[in-house]
C-alpha cells in the first residue's frame, strides 16, 4: 500500500515521497482520464447499506475495500447523497483503502435514536457525528474527504481533531465559519449566490422546500454544475435520500443557524467558539475546485494560509462543477491517495 501511495504522490506532486510540497496546480484530469461531465455514473449502486448506533444517530453507511486497509471517510453535501462517491469508492478500494461513506444526519437511512433530540444542522454537530461513528467503528485515524457540507465537516474534524485525521481532501477549500461571520454583509453579487439561504430564512421557504424538495434539489444540481449532463436516473437515485423524515428540518436549521436565526445546542458551544477563531489546519491537505463550479465558493488564494502542513491546490478543468467527486471521480480518488501519501 505504501508503495502505491508513493507512486501516486511522485506522479502528481512531482516530488519524492516524504518531501513537503506546497503548490497550486491546474490539472486537466477530467479530459485526460475521461472524467468529462457525463450523463450517469458507471457504477449503479453500492452493496447493502450498513447501520450502526453512533452518538445520537443510527447511521447508515456504505463500505467498500479491505477491512484492514487504511480508512478513507467520504462525506457528501447538500442536496446530494452517498452516491456522489459511487465511482470514487471502487478506485480507492482497489488501491487498498477501507472506504466508509455515511449518510449525514437528515439523509437516507440515517436517523435519530430519540424523537426528543433537536434536529440540529449546525456544523459542529455534524462533525461530532463523524467522530462518534469513527469511535463506534473503532477507527483511530482516517483520511477525511468531502464536498459542500461534507467538506465543511471534514475541515472541522481536521482542525479540532487532527489526531483523528490522516489527511484532508476538501472541495472548495477552507469552509470553517461562524454565526458572526455569517452575519457580515457581502457584495450584492455574492449575496445573490446565496438566494436559497435567504429563502430558507422564511416560513414560506421552509414550506416551499418541504413541498418541492426534489424539484428544489434538481435546480440546485443544475445551477451548481451547469455543464454536468446528469440524467433522471442519476438524480432520482440520490434524491431518494432527501425523503428522510428529518431532511427538511436539518436543512432549514443549518441555513438559519448560519444567519443567527436559529439556536444551536449548548453542548457544541465550546467547539463553535474554537471554530469562530478560524483555526489553522495542520494535517496534510489537498483542496480542489472544479472550473465550472456554479455554487458559492471562496477563491483559493483567500484560504491557502489556513493550511500549515503539506498542502496542494488542484483546479480540475473540463467543465467540472460543484459535485466534483461524482463529476470527476478519478481526480477526487487520486487526491485522497496523494494527500495520504506522506
Amino acid at each position: 500500500m505504501k508503495q502505491i501511495i508513493d507512486q501516486h504522490r511522485r506522479k502528481f506532486f512531482g516530488v519524492a515521497a516524504g518531501t513537503v510540497a506546497v503548490g497550486f496546480g491546474v490539472i486537466d484530469l477530467a479530459r485526460a482520464e475521461t472524467d468529462a461531465p457525463k450523463s450517469s455514473a458507471s457504477n449503479a449502486s453500492f452493496g447493502p447499506i450498513k447501520q450502526i448506533d453512533a452518538g445520537v444517530l443510527n447511521v447508515g453507511y456504505a463500505e467498500a475495500g479491505p477491512s484492514n486497509g487504511p480508512v478513507a471517510i467520504l462525506l457528501h453535501g447538500w442536496p446530494y447523497d452517498i452516491h456522489a462517491f459511487v465511482d470514487v469508492a471502487p478506485i480507492l478500494a482497489k488501491a487498498g483503502y477501507r472506504v466508509i461513506i455515511p449518510y449525514l444526519r437528515g439523509y437516507g437511512t440515517t436517523h435519530f435514536l430519540s424523537s426528543e433530540t433537536l434536529r440540529n444542522g449546525e456544523p459542529a454537530a455534524m462533525a461530532v457525528d463523524i467522530i462518534a461513528l469513527m469511535d463506534k467503528l473503532d477507527i483511530k485515524k482516517a483520511v477525511i474527504a468531502g464536498f459542500d457540507w461534507g467538506a465543511r465537516t471534514a475541515d472541522i474534524i481536521a482542525a479540532l481533531w487532527p489526531d483523528r485525521c490522516r489527511a484532508l481532501v476538501s472541495v472548495s477549500g477552507y469552509l470553517i465559519s461562524s454565526q458572526a461571520a455569517g452575519n457580515a454583509p457581502l457584495p450584492p453579487s455574492a449575496e445573490l449566490q446565496w438566494w436559497y439561504q435567504f429563502y430558507f430564512a422564511t416560513e414560506r421557504g421552509r414550506a416551499g422546500y418541504e413541498k418541492y424538495t426534489h424539484d428544489f434539489a434538481k435546480l440546485i444540481w443544475k445551477l451548481a454544475s451547469p455543464q454536468w449532463k446528469f440524467d433522471d436516473t442519476t438524480f432520482n437515485r440520490s434524491a431518494a435520500a432527501l425523503d428522510n423524515k428529518d431532511h427538511v428540518a436539518i436543512t432549514i436549521h443549518n441555513y438559519r443557524w448560519r444567519l443567527g436565526l436559529a439556536q444551536g445546542e449548548a453542548k457544541y458551544e465550546e467547539l463553535e467558539k474554537k471554530l469562530a477563531a478560524a483555526p489553522v489546519i495542520s494535517v496534510p491537505t489537498i483542496t480542489m475546485e472544479g472550473d465550472a463550479n456554479g455554487a458559492p465558493h471562496p477563491d483559493p488564494s483567500a484560504y491557502a494560509k489556513r493550511f500549515s502542513g503539506r498542502y496542494d491546490f488542484r483546479l480540475i478543468t473540463g467543465g467540472i462543477g460543484h459535485n466534483l467527486p461524482q463529476e470527476a471521480p478519478q481526480a477526487f480518488a487520486k487526491a485522497v491517495i496523494d494527500a495520504d501519501g506522506a
